[in-house]
């Protein structure tokens, strides 16, 4: 998709504007499914974007589908996802929801004791389950994202594994997979590999273990110096892992793993207008009409967005601190180069597919932006922009 068809989309559908790239989904899903052999399976992590014409998308490539809330299931079996290609990895739910899920026919991943001894007792071995196990290892980028090391709220301890074990023989759970997830931007393969061999360790415990699900972790480069993982060199050495277990032990077992941002990320491109240029003593501020109310990932993650000037790509380039229109600090950039930025300017976030749009909110009383799919050469408006009666819509007037 060029930068020429996203000015045409922004002038067609206006801005703030969040615009996916179909292909770009598409060749992300062949990379990972060619570095990898028949013997793993791939779920689209649908916390990433959870657009319907996105799931409908990802699912005709043949991806399963991670969930983690009810309404997540729900989407995704609207959106034709078959129940045996759902994976649902709540956390900190109660057992209603887990027993939703259950009606549902679904995969079902606990992550917690509490809820493990609930199930066992209430349904014994009646419904096969996952077990998310914590393996201790501290990966990914920013702390907030990293979900495997010990301080984490995610996932069984691997050092409680004999409370698992007591749990399944008085209950007689049936478990049928181990799944654990270290957190997002993994750049080393090797950690992959030190937590498939914890996975292995693990599998012995359990005889009746059909899969292993490595979580994700996948890293996408977001600034231009950055590297992503490795998926092809991580395949090959997964694969090999695998066999040497399978020839030892046995056992044939299917390993899973949940890519979301790998997938959408870079499809996405959240294209803003520049509101006003403000020159102060410090600095020169790019003020567009957007705000962390639609893009929070900066202020919340402190994670870097290419920001370029599309309607002005060969202009003298200056620095800017770019912020948004929020009566809160919301600060997308500071001192940034980018070619000259007018009032009136065309600007786009690169890599915004992921917890872009999905994280958005109304703060402010702001209305969210609309959604487009660009789709074998068409722009398709996959949501529209909000309007005011739309921050009315759930309100109940008493007074």
């Amino acid at each position: 998709m060029t930068d020429e068809t996203l000015l045409k989309i922004a002038e067609e559908f206006g801005t703030p504007v969040y615009v996916y790239d179909a292909e770009s989904i598409a060749e992300h899903y062949e990379k990972l499914t060619s570095s990898f052999e028949t013997s793993t399976r791939f779920f689209y992590a649908a916390k990433a974007l959870t657009n319907i014409n996105i799931l409908k998308y990802i699912r005709s490539l043949g991806a399963g589908l991670d969930c983690v809330s009810i309404n997540e299931v729900k989407l995704g079996l609207k959106a034709g996802f078959a129940p045996e290609n759902i994976l649902f990895t709540p956390n900190c739910v109660d057992l209603a929801e887990i027993e939703a899920a259950m009606t549902l026919n679904i995969h079902i991943n606990i992550d917690n004791m509490s809820i493990l001894e609930q199930f066992g007792t209430k349904y014994g071995g009646s419904y096969p389950i996952f077990v998310r196990i914590n393996p201790h290892i501290y990966a990914g980028g920013n702390h907030k994202i990293s979900t495997g090391h010990i301080d984490s709220k995610f996932g069984i301890s691997i050092h409680q594994l004999r409370h698992i074990e007591r749990v399944m023989k008085s209950t007689d759970l049936l478990i049928e997979g181990l799944h654990m997830h270290t957190g997002s931007e993994i750049k080393d393969a090797d950690v992959f590999l030190q937590g498939l061999e914890i996975m292995f360790e693990l599998a012995e415990h359990f005889p009746d273990l059909k899969y292993i699900d490595m979580g994700s972790g996948f890293k996408v480069p977001y600034q231009p110096e950055d590297l992503e993982t490795d998926v092809k060199t991580l395949g090959k050495k997964v694969e090999k892992a695998l066999a040497e277990f399978q020839k030892a032990t046995q056992r044939e077992l299917q390993l899973w793993f949940e890519p979301g941002k790998y997938l959408v990320s870079t499809s996405g491109h959240f294209v803003v207008k520049s509101n006003v240029i403000k020159q102060t003593t410090a600095t020169v501020f790019v003020g567009i009409n957007s705000g962390f109310n639609h893009l929070i990932r900066p202020m919340f993650y402190e994670s870097y967005h290419l920001i370029e000037n599309l309607s002005n790509p060969h202009g003298a380039q200056r620095i800017y601190t770019v912020v948004g229109n929020i009566c809160e600090t919301d600060t997308f950039a500071w001192d940034r180069k980018l070619n000259e930025v007018r009032e009136g300017d065309i600007l786009v976030f690169r890599n915004a597919g992921a917890y872009g749009f999905e994280m958005s909110s109304n703060f402010n009383s702001r209305l969210k932006p609309a959604e487009v799919l660009y789709l074998d050469g068409k722009s398709h408006l996959i949501r529209r922009r909000e309007e005011f009666e739309d921050l009315l819509r759930n309100q109940i007037e008493v007074l």
